[in-house]
């Protein structure tokens, strides 16, 4: 379904940070399939408002951190299960750890599906420093770019210093290698977006690092996410 082929045309950008876009990484029909049976199901609100950033949106686990074991697998449309068999396999390791110069292959892997809703955000930060290596996936199939919900990567933490916007339409994606400048953001969706802002991280941590998205012993309810197909 990947076509890993895709990571290793071009290299990565060196400015204002190592990170790349990078298209077509599904054929038209299994992009339509990824697009329609995007998850709706065991997703948690996540938000924090007035720190070093202020964040809102709507997660799911896809894939465990450091176990590659799939979570609610039973739930997933055949399309998202062969995506996750894809991820946890060790091409799809190679191929990041080659277009990245970094050797991936012993770093524990997180992924997750999120659902950015009307007001949802990600405001100017670089990832923690336990990351490495961030993957990010979209699968709208349309998107206004007016309507927010696009990456911007950025040269400052001053979130109009932008050099890059992506939008989050199916078979984009962009890929980040963690620095203390790699600094981006994800613009706010406005209140009255007709459907929700569709996005996958593929993350790389160092050894030994902790799931922060998933702490052990999290009791935070899930719940199902319940907006327009789009």
């Amino acid at each position: 379904m990947l076509d890993l082929t895709r990571l290793n045309q071009q290299p990565l950008h060196t400015q204002p940070f190592h990170w790349g876009q990078i298209d077509g990484l599904y054929s038209a029909e299994d992009a339509a399939a990824l697009a329609t049976t995007y998850p709706h199901d065991a997703f948690k609100r996540v938000y924090g408002y007035g720190g070093e950033k202020d964040y809102e949106y709507q997660a799911r686990q896809l894939v465990e951190m450091g176990t590659g074991r799939i979570v609610h697998e039973q739930s997933l449309s055949p399309a998202w299960r062969q995506l996750a068999q894809e991820l946890i396999a060790p091409a799809y390791c190679l191929a990041l750890s080659t277009l990245t110069d970094i050797d991936l292959r012993a770093a524990p892997m997180e992924v997750n599906v999120f659902h950015y809703g009307p007001k949802a955000c990600l405001g100017p930060h670089p990832d923690l420093s336990d990351k490495l290596v961030t993957h990010i996936l979209y699968f709208n199939k349309s998107w206004n770019i007016e309507d927010g919900g696009c990456l911007n990567i950025l040269r400052s933490a001053n979130p109009q210093d932008v050099v890059a916007v992506i939008p989050p339409l199916v078979g984009n994606s962009a890929v980040l290698v963690r620095t203390d400048d790699s600094w981006h953001s994800v613009s706010q969706v406005v209140d009255d977006c007709p459907t929700s802002r569709r996005s996958m991280t593929v993350t790389f941590y160092r050894p030994g690092s902790l799931s922060s998205m998933w702490p052990r012993g999290d009791q935070t309810p899930l719940h199902n996410y319940d907006a327009p197909h789009g």
